[in-house]
C-alpha cells in the first residue's frame, strides 16, 4: 500500500500533450516513457515512434521487439503511470497469444530456412553465370535471366527476414546478410527497405501514412487520393493532376505491365534515399553494396553477344520479379484503408483490416517467402516464417472470436479482388466531377467516354 502512495500519475489526455520535439512520451503497459533522445538512435527509425507519440504503444512494442528490449525501458521511464490505462479484450488476447508463442520458443527457433534459401540463392547464381558465360544459345540466356529473377525474389526474402529478426548467429553476421542479399545481390538498399517497411507495418493501409499505398501518379487504390492528400511519410503532396488522372483511369489495364518494371522504381528510391540529407544508418556500407551490384550486373549483361539479347535478358529478369511485386500488392491493395495516423489502441484490428492472406499448399511456402500469411506476419513480424503456417489457425480463431476480418484468398481470387479495386478507382478518376485542371490530351482521349 505504501508503494502505491508514492506513484505519480498522469491521464491519457496528459500523455497526448507530450508530442513536441524535446518532449516526446509514449506509454507501455501503463507506464510513461520519455523517448525524446532515444528516438534519434532507434534502430527502427524515428517515423515508427513519431506516428504513435502521446499514445499507449504496448501492442506495437510487443510486435516489433524481443524480450531483451524491455530492459532498456527502465532508462526511459519518467516515473509516471497512466491512471486511466485500459486494455481492450482484443489486445488482452493478442498479448496472451504473443506470450504463449514465446513460451513455446517459436521466436527463437528459426529452423533451417535461412540455410536452405542461401544455398538455393548460391546455386541459382552459379546457374546464371554458367548460362551466360558458358552457353551460346539464346534460349539458355533467357533461362539464365529467368533464374536471375527468381534469385532476386528469394534474396529479397532473406533481406526481409533479416530486417525483422536475427537470422544469423549474431548481429554482425545478420548485418552482413542484409547487405549481401539486399544491396549487393538485388541493388536495393536495406536502409531504404527498413525505412519504408517499418512505417508500412506500423501504419498498415493508412492512405497518408503508409508508403506502400502511395503510388500516385501511377496507381490509386482509393478515390480519397483524388483530393491530392499530403503524404505524412514522404512529407510531400500526392498531386492528383491531369497526368495522374490519365494513368489511374486505366490502371486496371496497366497494373501487370507496370509490375514488370517495378524493380526500376526500387532502384530509383534507393538512390534518392542514399543521396538525400536524411540520416541513413550505415550509409557508406549501403553505397558500397549498391556499387557491388552495379558492377557485377552490367558486367554480366555485357558478356552477352548482342544488344537485343542484352535487352531481353534484362527485360526477362525484371519481369520475373513482377511475381513478387504482384504478391506484395495483393496482400494490401484490396484490403480496407483509412486516412490518418495509426493508433496504439487498435493494433490488432488495424492489421486484420489492412491485410489479405493468400492460401496455397505448404510446398509453395518457399515461393511466397511465408508472406502469403500476411496477417500473421503483420501481427508477429519477428516470428520466423517457418512458423507462420502453424500459428495461422490460432490467429483465425482469435479473429473469429472478436468478429474481425480474416481473409484468405486463392492467388486467382486475390488478383480478381485487386483488379476490381483498381477498376473501381479508375472509373472514379474518370468522373468529371473530380476537380482537376483541364488537359487537352485528356479531353481528346475521353471524348467518347
Amino acid at each position: 500500500m505504501a508503494e502505491e502512495t508514492v506513484k505519480k500519475y498522469i491521464t491519457n489526455e496528459d500523455l497526448k500533450n507530450h508530442n513536441k520535439p524535446g518532449d516526446l512520451w509514449i506509454a507501455i503497459q501503463g507506464k510513461a516513457y520519455n523517448v525524446s533522445d532515444w528516438i534519434k538512435s532507434h534502430p527502427g527509425g524515428d517515423a515508427v515512434i513519431l506516428n504513435l507519440i502521446g499514445q499507449d504503444v504496448t501492442d506495437a512494442f510487443i510486435a516489433f521487439h524481443p524480450g531483451t528490449a524491455w530492459h532498456h525501458l527502465d532508462n526511459l521511464f519518467t516515473g509516471y503511470h497512466v491512471s486511466d490505462f485500459q486494455v481492450s479484450e482484443v489486445s488482452r488476447d493478442y498479448r496472451r497469444m504473443a506470450a504463449e508463442f514465446h513460451k513455446l520458443g517459436l521466436f527463437e527457433n528459426k529452423g533451417h530456412v535461412t540455410l536452405y534459401t542461401l544455398s538455393f540463392v548460391a546455386a541459382m547464381f552459379a546457374a546464371v553465370l554458367y548460362g551466360v558465360l558458358a552457353c551460346t544459345s539464346i534460349l539458355a540466356h533467357q533461362l539464365a535471366a529467368a533464374i536471375l529473377g527468381l534469385l532476386w525474389i528469394q534474396s529479397a526474402y532473406i533481406g526481409h527476414d533479416s530486417g525483422h529478426y536475427v537470422i544469423m548467429t549474431n548481429e554482425s553476421c545478420n548485418r552482413f546478410a542484409q547487405l549481401l542479399s539486399g544491396n549487393c545481390l538485388t541493388g536495393i538498399s536495406i536502409a531504404w527497405w527498413k525505412w519504408t517497411h517499418n512505417a508500412h507495418h506500423l501504419a498498415c493501409n493508412s492512405l497518408d501514412y503508409d508508403p506502400d499505398l502511395q503510388h500516385i501518379p501511377v496507381f490509386a487504390v482509393s478515390a480519397k487520393f483524388f483530393n491530392s492528400m499530403t503524404s505524412r511519410f514522404y512529407d510531400r503532396k500526392l498531386a492528383f493532376d491531369p497526368l495522374a488522372r490519365l494513368l489511374i483511369s486505366y490502371q486496371h489495364f496497366t497494373y501487370y505491365p507496370v509490375m514488370c518494371f517495378g524493380r526500376i522504381n526500387l532502384f530509383v528510391q534507393t538512390l534518392l534515399l542514399l543521396f538525400s540529407k536524411r540520416e541513413v544508418p550505415d550509409r557508406p556500407l549501403n553505397f558500397a553494396g549498391i556499387l557491388v551490384f552495379w558492377t557485377w550486373f552490367p558486367l554480366l549483361v555485357s558478356c552477352l553477344p548482342t544488344w537485343p539479347e542484352r535487352f531481353f535478358f534484362v527485360f526477362t529478369s525484371f519481369s520475373v520479379t513482377a511475381l513478387q511485386h504482384i504478391q506484395f500488392t495483393l496482400n494490401h491493395f484490396a484490403a480496407d484503408v483509412y486516412v490518418g495516423p495509426p493508433t496504439g489502441g487498435d493494433w490488432f484490428e488495424k492489421q486484420a483490416a489492412g491485410t489479405l492472406d493468400i492460401s496455397c499448399s505448404s510446398y509453395m511456402d518457399w515461393f511466397f517467402g511465408g508472406l502469403q500469411f500476411q496477417l500473421e506476419h503483420h501481427l508477429f513480424p519477428r516470428l520466423p516464417r517457418c512458423h507462420l503456417r502453424k500459428v495461422a489457425p490460432v490467429v483465425q480463431e482469435l479473429c473469429k472470436k472478436h468478429n474481425l476480418p480474416y481473409r484468405s484468398l486463392s492467388w486467382w481470387e486475390a488478383n480478381v479482388w485487386t483488379i476490381r479495386t483498381l477498376k473501381k478507382a479508375a472509373y472514379q478518376a474518370r468522373d468529371a466531377a473530380n476537380p482537376v485542371v483541364k488537359n487537352l490530351v485528356w479531353e481528346a482521349l475521353n471524348t467518347h467516354g
